[in-house]
């Protein structure tokens, strides 16, 4: 049987120190690069863990602010927001050079990934310093926002991006992490969330819904305190459903 490849990212070098488990049932890594999580240590190391799986690198940049690691809306100048994204993106560049190996995709996190898929101006800025610092690269970007409608506009290759963990509005925004509700840990309810998503397009929200979604890529967190758990029932049960992770 041939089996239909499916793209799970994941958001690694955060500080969780799981990666080396979590490469070999991941295909595509977005790095923390400073702004949340992360320095040129970690970079060098999710980069030679990623290489030695053969996983597709991103940088994941986000507002600059380890205290809240990136989760909440920072109150910047955005000359100097996107100055502090685009020394981000080099920042895994720079790692990526040494070790002869490309950039895939930049793909936001956090609180500024939520703000740029509603706030023209956030994702203006976002996509300045994306086209400041990369060529031919993916923008990871939820279907539906303003982020990918502009980044499309102005010539930039946009992957829509779905989360396998996390609940969603009406609206297609994710469930805030302050509700009880808005991370889901369970693999069974993980599986078939995702592949209501992948062969109908559509995705159950919190109040119960469906609404359509269209995605290439699909995002499990790394902090996810199930996401190894939820990785490795993913690996076993989606071959039976005509689906590889690769």
């Amino acid at each position: 049987m041939n089996l239909f490849t499916l793209d799970i990212n994941c958001d690694v070098g955060e500080g969780i120190g799981n990666e080396m488990e979590l490469m070999p049932m991941i295909s595509s890594c977005s790095i923390a690069c400073g702004g949340h999580a992360g320095d040129s240590a970690t970079i060098k190391e999710v980069i030679r863990l990623a290489l030695l799986h053969r996983v597709h690198i991103g940088a994941h940049p986000s507002y600059p602010d380890k205290a809240n690691f990136g989760r909440k809306v920072m109150e910047i100048p955005f000359e100097k927001l996107q100055q502090s994204l685009e020394d981000q993106i080099n920042a895994v560049h720079v790692e990526l050079r040494k070790s002869v190996a490309t950039m895939n995709h930049v793909k936001a996190h956090g609180a500024l990934y939520n703000k740029a898929a509603v706030d023209t101006e956030t994702a203006q800025c976002l996509i300045n310093a994306v086209k400041n610092t990369t060529r031919d690269v993916w923008l990871y970007a939820p279907y539906g926002s303003i982020l990918a409608e502009m980044a499309l506009d102005q010539g930039l290759k946009v992957r829509y991006e779905a989360f396998i963990d996390r609940n969603y509005n009406a609206d297609l925004t994710l469930v805030s992490r302050s509700e009880p509700n808005a991370v889901i840990l369970d693999a069974k309810k993980v599986l078939k969330h995702l592949l209501r998503m992948v062969t109908k397009r559509k995705v159950k929200t919190i109040d119960g819904k469906m609404v359509k979604i269209k995605a290439k890529t699909y995002c499990i967190h790394g902090d996810n305190s199930n996401a190894l758990r939820i990785l490795k029932y993913l690996s076993k049960k989606l071959p039976n459903f005509g689906i590889k992770i690769g």
